[in-house]
């Protein structure tokens, strides 16, 4: 366990880095504490530490890197969920191989980040997350429609009698679309003329249906199965 700090204002983002390169640790700490709502509370080089921290600290948002000694970070990001599904994960890797984008989108990630993003970048990624988006770089989204679209992945189903086994409403099917965007519910609310405490509502009961944990998640279901 590196470091922790717990004097944070309630304001604030609470943040944890886990990451065994001890230079990006520093630089990622040092441009993330430049945002006033940004407070890294913690710092591990493990897994394993990480989650001992997380527990501890209860942070809202986790960056993580996928490949650190022991557990990785796939099996970080289901660990985190696990305790507490409310907790963001922001997957900040070198990595783009098809297996482990998919297999950090379905265990739970909020976001997948090439550490070749900007600090600027990289600060509204974590602020957009925390408020409810999703978030994938933009290589990678280009991977992630092509594997979804491929006939190896995506089903060639009938979307329109899925949606209706799902049951789920036509307002839903909006929400649910712009949820696939990666909008969050404040953007969805500007969207559709509803309030903030709606749109929340109905991506519970979006969530709740497609028997998912997370935003991410139901967007991966939902282009798997032609949802959307």
């Amino acid at each position: 366990m590196i470091q922790t700090s717990t004097k944070v204002e309630s304001s604030v983002i609470r943040l944890v880095l886990v990451e065994d390169y001890k230079l990006v640790r520093i630089g990622l700490r040092s441009v993330l504490n430049e945002d006033p709502r940004i407070e890294v509370v913690g710092e591990a080089e493990t897994g394993e530490q990480g989650i001992e921290m997380i527990k501890s600290l209860k942070p809202d948002l986790v960056v993580l890197d996928l490949g650190l000694p022991g557990m990785d970070g796939i099996e970080v990001t289901k660990a985190i969920k696990n305790f507490d599904e409310n907790i963001k994960v922001v997957i900040l890797t070198s990595h783009e191989v098809e297996d482990e984008v998919l297999a950090a989108l379905s265990a739970g990630a909020n976001a997948y980040c090439l550490k070749e993003i900007t600090s600027n970048r990289l600060i509204e990624v974590v602020k957009s997350v925390f408020e409810g988006a999703a978030w994938l770089d933009p290589a990678i989204a280009g991977m992630a429609l092509e594997m979804f679209s491929s006939s190896s992945i995506r089903p060639k189903g009938n979307g329109q009698a899925a949606r209706a086994d799902l049951q789920l409403t036509e307002r839903e099917n909006q929400v649910l679309t712009l949820l696939v965007e990666g909008k969050s519910n404040s953007e969805i609310a500007d969207c559709l003329s509803v309030s903030v405490h709606t749109a929340k509502a109905h991506v519970c009961s979006i969530l709740q249906k497609l028997s998912v944990h997370d935003r991410v998640q139901a967007a991966v279901k939902a282009v798997k199965e032609n949802l959307v």
